[in-house]
């Protein structure tokens, strides 16, 4: 949401003035969530009420964006051909010479590419309310999961340069900022450049393949909490298999790391968890549970799962319950018992 609303600022910024009337506006975009599916039939029922204030203005443009964007594609344009712009999570930034070629040349634009750190290049300055900020430091997932369309709709893992990260940080300092929160679909996979390339700079497949060319998330961490006027930090979401121990040990080393930590742990049965693809067991993730509490006793966690995932059976559930009762959560979904299989 905050990536699509940070790109039509700029185009406000630019030649725009926003309305909060529809039928007054030339450019209607549609941010789109594909992770339910009442979400993304709902974005075909909101466009079907858009496609009345097209045939009375036909100069309107009407841009779909986000995760359904990605996720369709043409197949868009194919159901609602009265639509102009479809752009992915990764191309928003594309949006103003979008919206220019479609008036150039009246046809649908259509770009869901993945232009890997490009983004990054044109990201909005974060926007500051108050004491506290949230800084997106990586993009995409490389994990796969069985049940998620994250890696399909938002590409694989990119991590921003780590000088752009702290440069950007060092100035909502100077604005007054005291808290931050690192952004990304798996933020714990954080691997950042030390350099920034230059230009259109690329790296070699050599320095691609130098875990010395990269720093890792409890650096990242470290350098943050180094920079003058930050006094918190917090990080989401987090993912158990990339929670290693020089993140853990980043918890006893650096006191500005809040004392909450949000974990998903999407289920307490090893089988499930494999059929999940979560890459990790129970035991391991309670052995992360067991270290960060042995550095911070009163840290508070909260989680995630999912309930009555395919082949879940009721012995499943019960184990899922007692992990549950075992960790102590501060916070967890609300739960729903599933029917016997």
């Amino acid at each position: 949401m905050a990536d699509v609303l940070a790109a039509a600022k700029n185009l406000f910024e630019q030649e725009l003035v926003k309305t909060t009337s529809a039928e007054e506006a030339d450019i209607i975009l549609f941010n789109t969530c594909s992770v339910r599916e009442k979400a993304q039939e709902k974005v075909f029922s909101d466009l079907g009420r858009a496609r009345i204030l097209k045939e009375a203005k036909p100069e309107l443009i009407i841009g779909v964006g986000g995760c359904v964007a990605s996720q369709e594609g043409q197949a868009i344009i194919a159901r609602a051909p009265y639509v102009d712009l479809v752009f992915g999570p990764q191309t928003l930034h594309r949006l103003p010479a979008m919206i220019e070629q479609r008036r150039r040349t009246g046809h649908a634009q259509v770009d869901i590419s993945f232009p890997e750190i490009e983004k990054f290049d044109h990201l909005p300055p974060a926007q500051v309310n108050g004491p506290s900020a949230f800084v997106s430091i990586m993009e995409g997932c490389s994990k796969y999961c069985s049940y998620c369309v994250v890696p399909y709709t938002r590409g694989d893992e990119v991590s921003r340069p780590l000088p752009d990260v702290l440069t950007e940080i060092a100035g909502l300092a100077e604005q007054g900022v005291r808290e931050v929160t690192l952004l990304g679909q798996n933020v714990n996979a954080y691997r950042g450049l030390w350099q920034s390339p230059s230009g259109e700079a690329t790296l070699d497949s050599a320095a691609e393949n130098d875990p010395s060319a990269y720093a890792d998330f409890a650096t990242l961490i470290e350098y943050v909490a180094e920079i003058p006027g930050i006094e918190r930090i917090r990080f989401t979401t987090s993912h158990p298999k990339e929670f290693g121990q020089r993140l853990i040990d980043a918890y006893a080393n650096t006191p500005k790391l809040v004392d909450h930590l949000h974990l998903p742990v999407q289920h307490g049965s090893d089988r499930i968890l494999a059929a999940m693809k979560r890459g990790y067991t129970v035991l391991e993730y309670k052995s992360i549970v067991r270290r960060l509490r042995a550095i911070r006793p009163n840290i508070s966690l909260s989680t995630d799962f999912i309930v009555g995932f395919p082949g879940e059976t009721e012995a499943d559930f019960d184990k899922l319950m007692a992990l549950v009762d075992e960790i102590g959560y501060d916070s967890t979904p609300v739960l729903a018992r599933p029917r016997p299989i």
